[in-house]
């Protein structure tokens, strides 16, 4: 994993009914859903085209018991998660399973000292993602994390993982953008509302259209809280939820935007009630259905 510390290079939907929701984002991401168990394991993959994207596994039943309920977690590259989980501890974290050889790599499930859950990786098998930045329809295109203190939040993260400020320098200390110690944009933080329970970390799937999609949402079962909603620039954003109940974003252009002839990279910045977004997302030039890109067949 040399060059990929620090970055976020899996992703995991843990959930209550592995059937039904790979239906799910198959219809509404465009995913395919490939078996990966073994005797031991059901495991599941979501690719978008040849690449995977993300894994797909049960809830344990002492989990639900527990009450922990269906969600999307992260991964984030570390070089030795024996150093990194006792650092995490250190600084405040709790560790809920500790280094342990599972079927991607050896693994830690963690949150940060505001309870937001996440994942530690050294080794992964399955390949580390494209950049969180990636542009492409059916990819993961950014995270997010929804805090209870975004101050205190990015000094966990910048001590654990290296991580730095990014963007340019709007005086607002309301939306901070951050990238690994490499230059690698990661995502971007602000502090939650009333409105979402507890902290955590929101992903946001690329998708051609966003109407087409957020429909395809409610038509398997899941439901649309908010948006879509304008970014300055053009791109759209919908927060939804899935039929198990895990949170996700959409992200991506409206139908008629597709029409647009070049590839065109816009600054946004918008507003979920009173916080204010910043980040950047890149409209790719629409295919004709002709046309087949080998890594991403997505029809979002």
């Amino acid at each position: 994993m040399a060059g990929f510390g620090g970055r976020f290079v899996w992703h995991e939907l843990i959930t209550t009914d592995m059937a039904a929701a790979g239906a799910f984002y198959s219809d509404v991401v465009g995913w395919d859903v490939k078996d990966e168990s073994s005797a031991d394991f059901h495991y599941k993959l979501f690719c978008s085209g040849m690449t995977p994207i993300g894994g797909l596994i049960d809830l344990p039943a002492e989990a639900r018991r527990m009450g922990a309920t269906a969600r999307w977690m992260g991964y984030v590259s570390v070089q030795d998660i024996g150093v990194t989980t006792e650092r995490l501890r250190r600084l405040g974290g709790t560790v809920y399973v500790p280094p342990t050889e599972s079927n991607i790599g050896r693994i830690a499930v963690v949150a940060d000292p505001q309870n937001a859950t996440l994942a530690l990786v050294e080794g992964l098998r399955t390949g580390p993602q494209e950049p969180a930045e990636s542009n492409a329809a059916g990819r993961i295109g950014w995270q997010e994390l929804l805090a209870a203190d975004q101050a205190k939040a990015f000094a966990f993260y910048s001590d654990l993982f290296g991580w730095r400020k990014a963007g340019a320098d709007t005086g607002s200390t309301i939306y901070q953008m951050v990238q690994a110690d490499d230059g690698a944009l990661i995502g971007g933080m602000f502090n939650k509302r009333p409105i979402d329970p507890v902290p955590f970390w929101l992903l946001y799937f690329n998708v051609r259209d966003i109407d087409a999609a957020a429909e395809r949402v409610r038509a398997g079962g899941g439901q649309v809280f908010e948006g879509p909603i304008e970014l300055t620039g053009g791109g759209w954003i919908a927060r939804c939820r899935d039929p198990q109940g895990a949170a996700f974003s959409l992200q991506g252009v409206r139908g008629d935007q597709t029409k647009r002839e070049a590839t065109a990279e816009v600054g946004w910045s918008t507003a979920w009630g009173d916080i204010s977004s910043r980040g950047r997302l890149v409209l790719n030039k629409p295919r004709h259905a002709s046309d087949k890109d080998p890594d991403s067949e997505s029809e979002g």
